[in-house]
């Protein structure tokens, strides 16, 4: 018997909602779907090989989830686009209600399911933090005694006096975040929240909720597909997939089973329907496809070379393009990159293609991913992404009898050390 506090009980939750269009399109069909379900039997009017989540005219977001939450507790949230995690947390926040089952909640939630939820663009950032307090129940004496620790934490002091309207993604963020994470609720949940701002602003956050789940016996609740995150702030995790709860507990675990599910080993990628990142609202080049041109598989040998192929389409005029190769390990663990320094130029409506060589030796045994990057340097050394894709995925064979021991080397086996000199002193 677990003699914690509970935080949250949610038991046999459905969320159900109705596709595009309501109704059978006619009143027979639409009394035959009611009558069917009415008995309990199968809707005749779905088609035959549908799938089980889509039913009819409506889709099951979430299928019967059975969680409990405990007081002080970090729990990660992770699965797939459409596994039903951000659906899971809006229930809790109370935005929508659940089709079926019940949620019962001890104390007071704060939420951050998009950047800036429920602030207002023409307020300034000190009338938002009042605003947002106010929402979850607070006292003015309260959020006052708050407010230079929040105005502190969000790196936005010189702003707050400022409409939000003018504010950037980063600082947008960081002031939410910093709301959120400062006024006294008993459980916060975040969807999310640490994909825009600076690496320092997000490390920062991370230690941040960490203290607030250890120190200050809050509860957190997390959602991301930053892997690293989830093994640094959360003591337990669940992993959903097509709106149901697969596993409940160990992170590296959950994690484990996570890349077992979103694995994609296509030596052949079609971009033209995968939308792109929220953050990347300025595409002047578009992806379209990206396949390996010497393999129909994805399994390499260490002493192979994969031979890539990219093909774009300029959304706009450019000039001296690069192109960044990002190497990730199967928890989106960043191992290293490559980079093709201004090989292109194009006008818009032009089609481009190139064939990049990747030498793959130095890879140990395992399975890896990829991020395929398009940016321009600028004359200040910054550099602006035109379109960024998660790339092909690739698996490394070892053919040799030697056991890479990954804990105590590392992923990478370096070049072999060169020997300059050998001789024995007198």
């Amino acid at each position: 018997m677990d003699n914690r506090e509970v935080a949250i009980k949610i038991s046999n939750v459905k969320k159900q909602y109705r596709l595009g269009r309501i109704g059978g399109g006619t009143l027979q069909k639409d009394l035959q779907s009611w009558w069917a379900k009415k008995r309990g039997k199968e809707d005749p009017n779905v088609r035959i090989g549908q799938k089980e989540r889509i039913k009819g005219t409506t889709f099951m977001a979430l299928n019967g989830i059975d969680l409990t939450v405990y007081k002080g507790e970090a729990l990660g949230i992770i699965g797939r686009n459409g596994a039903g995690k951000s659906t899971l947390l809006k229930l809790l926040s109370r935005v929508t209600a659940p089709s079926e089952g019940e949620i019962d909640i001890y104390g007071r939630i704060t939420s951050m399911l998009e950047v800036g939820t429920g602030f207002n663009g023409e307020m300034t950032g000190r009338e938002n933090i009042y605003l947002n307090g106010a929402i979850l129940g607070m006292t003015k004496a309260e959020i006052d005694r708050k407010m230079e620790d929040i105005i502190d934490f969000s790196e936005v002091r010189e702003f707050i006096d400022t409409p939000v309207k003018r504010y950037s993604s980063g600082m947008y963020v960081k002031l939410a975040f910093s709301v959120a994470a400062h006024l006294d609720s008993e459980i916060m949940i975040m969807d999310e929240v640490l994909a825009v701002g600076d690496m320092a602003f997000q490390k920062k956050c991370l230690d941040k909720m960490r203290d607030v789940a250890t120190k200050d016996g809050r509860t957190v609740l997390y959602v991301s597909h930053n892997m690293n995150t989830i093994r640094q702030l959360c003591s337990r995790c669940i992993v959903l997939s097509e709106g149901k709860m697969i596993y409940n507990g160990d992170v590296e675990e959950a994690i484990r089973q996570y890349m077992d599910i979103s694995v994609i080993d296509d030596y052949n990628i079609d971009y033209t329907s995968i939308p792109r990142l929220d953050w990347l609202n300025n595409t002047k080049i578009r992806t379209l496809n990206a396949e390996y041109v010497n393999k129909a598989n994805t399994s390499f040998f260490t002493k192979e070379k994969a031979i890539v192929r990219i093909k774009w389409i300029n959304e706009h005029d450019v000039n001296d393009v690069s192109l960044r190769i990002e190497f990730l390990d199967f928890t989106r663990k960043p191992i290293g990159t490559s980079i093709i320094n201004d090989f292109y130029s194009g006008k818009e409506g032009q089609k481009g293609i190139v064939d990049v060589e990747i030498d793959l030796s130095m890879f140990i045994t395992g399975k890896y991913t990829t991020n395929y990057v398009f940016f321009k340097t600028n004359h200040s050394g910054s550099s602006e992404n035109y379109d960024c894709v998660h790339g092909l995925n690739f698996e490394i064979v070892d053919d040799s009898s030697f056991v890479w021991d990954e804990k105590s080397w590392g992923k990478l086996k370096m070049s072999t050390i060169k020997l300059l000199r050998v001789d024995s002193e007198e």
